[in-house]
């Protein structure tokens, strides 16, 4: 039951600490981050992979343009927070396909973060080497 084809689906997806605004408006399958054409944006295969997982899943691969703001992070973290606004844009456009994304772990936002570094030690788990004398 999608709805009518001037409408324009938003839906935001975080990832780390990035977080995607992502825009779905009909058309022939263009993607665009921050401004730029998908390909120009993101260097690496696996992110461009990553964030087209949900569209292949379901198959909707060329019939939306896709707009995306995102914020915050690295490439990889962007690349994650893009397919869960895209996973969440797909569940308002068709509710019948929430079931297949809940399965592909899509809709779930990855909640790991960075652990903070703790002061008097180098790193967030690493101690400097102990000695008693």
């Amino acid at each position: 039951m999608p709805k009518k084809a001037s409408e324009t689906w938003i839906a935001t997806g975080r990832r780390k600490s990035s977080v995607a605004r992502v825009r779905f408006t009909k058309g022939k399958g263009a993607i665009v981050v921050n401004r730029r054409p998908l390909e120009e944006y993101f260097g690496r295969d696996t992110s461009k992979m990553v964030l087209k997982q949900p569209l292949e899943l379901v198959g909707l691969g060329g019939q939306y343009d896709i707009d995306v703001n995102v914020d915050g992070g690295g490439l990889s973290g962007q690349a994650g927070a893009i397919r869960h606004g895209i996973a969440r844009v797909l569940e308002k456009i068709d509710t019948e396909l929430r079931p297949q994304l809940k399965k592909a772990g899509m809709l779930t936002r990855d909640s790991r973060e960075v652990e903070r570094k703790k002061c008097g030690q180098p790193g967030a788990r690493k101690n400097f080497q102990f000695s008693k004398r």
